[in-house]
């Protein structure tokens, strides 16, 4: 019904419908913008700067000592950093060995690590020194052999690595780490590591990360990319942004973390093989960030609703100047459509609604830059193909306008699910991902998600997956049954709400479960809201109606 691709009648000015994708591995991304601007500056940290040069020689460096510790092609390398120099390092001098990598979110409690090490089977890990203690506590319990530290005063000029490291101990969150425990630190291997990595030959199909998400269903896997996937992902993008970028000119405001494909795609990737240069965030903070803008002129700012919210709100953004930004790209959830006027008329920057999701490298759709809003995530991009079927069985494609499941094939769909055969079977079919985000697609082929994944909660741009809490909640001795659902939320978009049925005779406290989840999960994902209740609704076979208790949910907060 849409192979006439009814898009393309309307598509992005100036933007091909088909491109040619070079057969490379991700990290010649890097070896081309050192050959052809080795003095511009590729990364900004706090009060440093380095150039795509000494960019080069350090990922050199890092990849020539991985080597001798025997990362060989194939293994998995884990990362366990914010946005730092180290992680960008740490990233491409596991793709020139042709090993694999592996992001994890250092919000992570020692138990989500562990699922996720066992799962991948990574036996290498470069974490922050201050998840220290998470990351010993997983050895033994996990294929770990080899500890990489580093700290973020490790890239701090003097006297602000001093200052950093004094701030953390006088609050009490400095982590000195064990001299016998077969640590080795990342600054000593930089620095006393020759540049002479091996030449190992990668090929475009070959696996580059693996990266975790909760797909459509349960705990987090991961999602098979390969460097093919990646670069024909970059590819599509770049061509998308050529209409109003140059290359070797750009300022990439980087705080997307690393460890999420929206950051590793359109704030590394894609920067790097732009000769961009970023600016390198660890977190999101407001002041920081508008100062940052400022400062440096930066042009591209790829966030989320959640962090352009937080700028509407700050009450003295006047006295920044954001007018070098040339774009603002939203993704992670959905862009509420007052967020998006009010930001491009108080920034004066354009602001678009993208749509991906881990599967697809991830970016899949696109506003074009300078449309007006209009609460579509746009038009997919070259050589994406769409079509939208019924909820039954997937099996007809729903005419224009209809509601339908969303799906699609192209070059940046992933290769399936690590070791999880029976979900490729599902999710993957005659080369189509079947997304699991509910759509609709309007005579002008622009596209619309109406219903995201079932039961996946979006808070801040984070996905949080209710039946990993619910697991959690299950785990208190005086639960008999829980159930997690996204609430409307004003600022993070939804939150967590636990509904909670107690085992007769018992008595509980929001307090109580809320610390009890807090032991076990990332903070983000742990329900601030709680709600007590003699029995939850349910189907005739015992499934609980989340649907239900959402609705009630919208019916007392009208009533409220």
């Amino acid at each position: 019904m849409y192979s006439d691709k009814p898009w393309l009648k309307n598509y992005f000015p100036g933007v091909a419908p088909h491109l040619d994708y070079p057969e490379i591995p991700v990290h010649h991304f890097l070896d081309e913008t050192v050959k052809k601007y080795p003095n511009r500056t590729a990364l900004i940290f706090p009060g440093k700067k380095i150039s795509y040069a000494g960019f080069g020689e350090q990922v050199d460096r890092m990849a020539t000592a991985l080597h001798k510790m025997g990362i060989r092609p194939g293994d998995r390398v884990a990362f366990m950093l914010p946005n730092c120099p180290q992680m960008v390092i740490s990233i491409y001098a596991t793709l020139a060995l042709g090993a694999v990598g592996v992001g994890v979110n250092p919000l992570y409690t020692g138990r989500e690590l562990e699922h996720q090490l066992n799962d991948s089977g990574a036996e290498t890990i470069v974490f922050l020194d201050l998840m220290g203690n998470k990351v010993l506590n997983a050895v033994g319990r996990t294929p770990l052999k080899r500890l990489i530290a580093t700290g973020i005063q490790d890239y701090l000029p003097f006297p602000l690595s001093f200052l950093y490291k004094y701030k953390l101990k006088q609050t009490g969150q400095w982590v000195d780490l064990p001299r016998d425990r077969g640590i080795v630190r990342f600054a000593g291997l930089i620095r006393n590591t020759l540049p002479q990595p091996p030449r190992v030959r990668v090929e475009p199909g070959d696996l580059a990360v693996l990266q975790y998400t909760g797909g459509t269903t349960g705990l987090a896997k991961g999602a098979m990319l390969t460097h093919r996937n990646l670069v024909a992902n970059v590819t599509q993008i770049l061509e998308i942004f050529k209409a109003i970028a140059g290359e070797g000119q750009e300022a990439f405001v980087s705080v997307l973390p690393y460890f999420h494909s929206f950051g590793l795609t359109v704030c590394l990737n894609s920067a790097i093989r732009f000769g961009a240069t970023q600016i390198v965030v660890p977190r999101f903070d407001l002041k920081m960030i508008t100062r940052l803008i400022s400062k440096y002129k930066a042009t591209f700012f790829p966030g989320t609703p959640t962090m352009y919210i937080a700028i509407l709100q700050q009450p003295d953004l006047q006295k920044y100047d954001l007018t070098s930004l040339k774009a603002c790209i939203s993704g992670a959830a959905p862009l509420p459509f007052e967020v998006q006027t009010n930001f491009q008329k108080r920034s004066g920057s354009m602001l678009v609604e993208g749509y991906g999701l881990s599967e697809c490298s991830p970016v899949t759709h696109c506003n074009p830059f300078g449309a007006p809003a209009d609460g579509t995530i746009g038009y997919p991009l070259p050589d994406v193909e769409c079509k939208i079927v019924d909820q039954e069985n997937g099996d007809v494609e729903v005419p224009v306008g209809e509601i339908g499941e969303l799906c699609i094939k192209g070059p940046q769909v992933m290769k399936g699910y690590w070791n999880k055969p029976e979900e490729n079977e599902m999710v993957l079919r005659d080369g189509w991902l079947f997304t699991g985000d509910m759509a609709r697609m309007d005579g002008t082929g622009k596209f619309t998600v109406v219903e995201r994944k079932k039961d996946l909660i979006i808070a801040g741009g984070y996905n949080i997956y209710p039946r990993e809490v619910e697991e959690v909640l299950y785990e208190h001795p005086k639960v008999l049954e829980a159930a997690v659902v996204g609430v409307p939320h004003e600022y993070k978009g939804e939150a967590v709400k636990a509904f909670i049925v107690l085992k007769e005779g018992q008595s509980a406290t929001r307090e109580e479960i809320v610390e009890f989840c807090k032991e076990r999960l990332a903070a983000y994902k742990v329900p601030k809201m709680v709600e007590f209740k003699d029995d939850l609704p349910k189907t005739l076979v015992g499934k609980i109606l989340k649907r239900v208790l959402i609705e009630g949910e919208k019916a007392d907060r009208k009533v409220g």
